[in-house]
Parts: structure tokens; C-alpha cells; sequence
């Protein structure tokens, strides 16, 4: 009888849940993408069709399908399902379902699946006391989080587990299931008798930015807002989505996204795409990114990828972080487009990179000499006359060109060669100048 109160409650629940829950797929048939995880014969689809579920992370962005795919388990398996929420649990309830879960595997056998939602949000502690019992079998866990576990799941407990990443899914998936809820009449809206038109399905797809969960409560919003027409129909306006949508807004939750979308401007940079790096750049202000941060970031490029091929890029990019720091937001903005551009546009190099990174190789590595005695310092009284520092310098002023054949690397590195210059633009013409030089006056 308890039983049957339960399943009734559950129920009536169920009827009043958004229609993101109530649309949630129950089979790995109705689950949306993520192909290379549970396509079929792919290691995580037989591993949940076969019973056989490991301790695993599923992670990746808010409306992916982490807790979707957290219930297709619990359908499928024949282990109990035990679900806890990292943001109201504690370690006395983690406990209390290992001490069940110890419980049922010696009565019965029978194993226990734990998933854990937001998982991140288990500080070290609660990890810990859930480690052993992961480690020793008490129970499969299944934990989702939206940040990247790596950063927000202890070591130990990573290693005991498999990661799977959810992508955020395609406009045509979301349009898929946008057309599922609205002709669904047990779960969905089709009693309602939506009707959409013209562009509000693109409209709602690019608001969600691949969270189905986004997708479906703005189109379930948009229909209890719109009232019927004499035929009892509900056309669903553009103007009817705009007004259930707010602006969505960009923000860096986690702290791998940080660094995600700094790595793509960077590279987007070092790439010469000047139409990515402005989007990136966009991005990373929209999010309330520090535009002093940004700077930084475009003189370390300017120096690392630009170099000797545009000298000029250190410079612009230096004048602009300055800028930047005394004029401040939003007039910054468009001085770190300009200098994120320049860079896109400037011939790139990273000889003088590569360079010192060998020489410092070459310090770490190998044998350090004295300095020469012709190259040792001589502002000090008797350095020159009782040490014979500076003997045999030749000042390269005092000769044609400014510029003298003389030895100024230590004996073990005479014949090393730690900067190769590019053929690309400056860079090249100064080294040839160099060299013609230095060839000129070896004759």
C-alpha cells in the first residue's frame, strides 16, 4: 500500500515538473547525440546495456543529457539506484547509502549504483569518505558536474573512475526535440495545439546554445504565455519568444572555460584569423574578463609568436596594455581590438622563442664555463691590471661597421647555434643585413 502511495505521488509529481523533466528521454534510443558515448557499440553503451556499469564522471555543459543519462542507468541496470545531490548532502549521508549499500551486496548480492549530482560541489572531505567504498566495490558511482573534473574531483577518485564528456548538442537536435514535446500529448504539449511561427524554432535553438533544458523551458514559457486563437490553436510568435527570453548572459562558471576560451583567442591570434579573434575577445569581455588580463596575454604573443618578423607588435601591444590600464572599460575594448588584431594580421615568428628556450636547455644541461677573461667585468680597481679581465676586448665602435669578428661565447658553446631567424618579413631583411655584414668584414 506504501508502495502504491509512493508510485502515485511520484506521479502526480511527474504531471507538474517542467516539461524539460517530464521530456526527459527514458531509453538510450530517445537520448539525443553524444554518439561517440552511447552510440551503438561504443564502450559506454555496452557497458549500461550489459549491466556491467564501472564508477564513472559524466561531465560537460548545463542541459547535455549528464542526469538524463544518470535515469536511462537507473532504468536499465539491475542494481539499486541511489540519488543524492551534492549541494544538500553530507558525508553522514553518504554513510548512511554505503552502510545500505554494504547491507544489500552481502544479503542479497545485489549492487548499488550511487549517482551523485554536482558532484563538484563535494568539498575534499566528502570525497574522501566516499573514496574507499568506490575503491572496494560498496557501490558504482555515477557523478555529473558541469566543471571540468580534473580541476574539481580528487585525484584518487579520478583514477577509480571513467570520464565522459557530453557536447553541448546540435540546432538539430534540439529542433528534434522541440518538435518531440510539442507533438507528445502524454508528456508534452500536444494538447495545446502549437503552432510556430516562421523563425521562432531557430530563435529558440540559438537562444539554448545547446542546453536542451534552456530549449524546452523557454518554448514551454512561450506557450503558457500565448493564449489560443477562436480555433483553439496557439501561435507561437517571435515577439512571443523575445519576451520569455532574457538575454543570455556568458559567464565563466568553471575555471577550465577560463582558460578554454583565453586559449582559443591565443591561438586564434597566433593563427592570423582576425574574425576569431574578435569573437574570442568578445567572449572573454562579455564574461567580465579582466581587459588588464587580456593585455597580458597580447604582449606574451606579440613577443613569443610575432617577434623580429614585426618588431613594431611588442610595441603597439605594450602601448596598448598601458592604454587599457588608464582608460579602463568599455572605451578598453577597442583598444585591445585594434592590438588583437594588429597581432592576427602581423608576419608571425618564434625564433627568438625557440632561441632562448635552447640556450636556457643548454645552461640546464650541459657544463657551465667561466666567462671569457676578455668579456669579465672592469669597473673595479685592479680588475684589468692584477685579474686581467677585459685583456684583448675589442671595443666594436672603434671599427668599420661597429662591428668586429670576436668570441663572445664561452669555449664548450663557440659552435652552438641557439637563434635561426625566419624568412618572414623584418626578421629577414635583419638578419640578411647581419650576416652580409658580418660576411663583408670576415673578407
Amino acid at each position: 500500500m506504501e508502495d502504491m502511495f509512493r508510485q502515485a505521488a511520484e506521479k502526480n509529481m511527474h504531471k507538474a515538473a517542467p516539461l524539460a523533466v517530464r521530456m526527459r528521454p527514458r531509453t538510450l534510443e530517445e537520448f539525443e547525440e553524444q554518439l561517440s558515448l552511447v552510440g551503438p557499440g561504443r564502450p559506454l553503451n555496452k557497458l549500461i546495456t550489459s549491466d556491467g556499469l564501472q564508477s564513472l564522471i559524466l561531465f560537460g555543459p548545463p542541459g547535455t543529457g549528464k542526469t538524463t543519462l544518470a535515469h536511462i542507468i537507473a532504468n536499465l541496470t539491475s542494481a539499486h539506484f541511489e540519488k543524492i545531490n551534492a549541494v544538500m548532502a553530507g558525508v553522514a549521508d553518504i554513510r548512511k547509502v554505503v552502510e545500505q549499500a554494504k547491507d544489500r551486496l552481502g544479503m542479497y548480492a545485489r549492487r548499488t549504483v550511487l549517482f551523485i549530482d554536482e558532484i563538484h560541489r563535494f568539498n575534499k572531505a566528502q570525497q574522501d569518505a566516499l573514496l574507499p567504498f568506490v575503491e572496494d566495490g560498496t557501490v558504482v558511482l555515477v557523478g555529473s558536474t558541469t566543471e571540468n573534473p580534473m580541476f574539481a574531483i580528487n585525484r584518487p577518485l579520478l583514477s577509480r573512475s571513467l570520464l565522459y564528456r557530453l557536447e553541448p548538442l546540435s540546432t538539430a537536435a534540439l529542433g528534434r526535440l522541440l518538435q518531440r514535446a510539442l507533438s507528445d500529448t502524454e508528456r508534452g504539449l500536444g494538447d495545446y495545439r502549437v503552432e510556430l511561427e516562421d523563425g521562432v524554432q531557430n530563435a529558440i535553438t540559438g537562444f539554448a546554445n545547446g542546453d536542451a533544458r534552456s530549449a524546452l523551458n523557454v518554448l514551454e514559457l512561450a506557450v503558457l504565455t500565448t493564449l489560443p486563437g477562436e480555433d483553439g490553436r496557439r501561435l507561437i510568435t517571435l515577439e512571443a519568444v523575445k519576451s520569455v527570453c532574457q538575454n543570455r548572459i556568458i559567464q565563466f562558471d568553471r575555471v577550465d572555460e577560463h582558460y578554454d576560451v583565453i586559449s582559443a583567442f591565443i591561438k586564434s591570434m597566433r593563427g592570423s584569423d582576425p574574425q576569431a579573434v574578435l569573437y574570442w575577445l568578445a567572449r572573454l569581455l562579455h564574461a567580465g574578463e579582466a581587459p588588464v588580463f587580456v593585455a597580458r596575454r597580447i604582449m606574451i604573443l606579440a613577443a613569443e609568436d610575432i617577434g623580429l618578423a614585426d618588431p613594431q607588435a611588442l610595441v603597439i601591444a605594450t602601448a596598448a596594455a598601458q592604454a587599457v590600464e588608464r582608460i579602463g572599460m568599455p572605451e578598453a575594448r577597442i583598444i585591445l581590438a585594434e592590438a588583437a588584431v594588429y597581432m592576427a594580421l602581423a608576419p608571425k615568428s618564434n625564433a627568438a622563442y625557440l632561441g632562448i628556450e635552447a640556450a636556457l636547455e643548454a645552461v640546464r644541461n650541459e657544463r657551465v664555463t667561466a666567462v671569457p677573461s676578455h668579456l669579465r667585468d672592469t669597473s673595479y680597481s685592479g680588475a684589468k691590471q692584477n685579474l686581467g679581465h677585459g685583456i684583448g676586448y675589442k671595443y666594436p665602435h672603434d671599427y668599420q661597421n661597429h662591428w668586429v669578428i670576436q668570441q663572445y661565447l664561452p669555449d664548450n658553446m663557440t659552435n652552438r647555434i641557439f637563434y635561426s631567424p625566419s624568412e618572414q618579413e623584418k626578421e629577414k631583411n635583419i638578419w640578411e643585413r647581419w650576416h652580409s655584414r658580418k660576411k663583408n668584414d670576415k673578407q
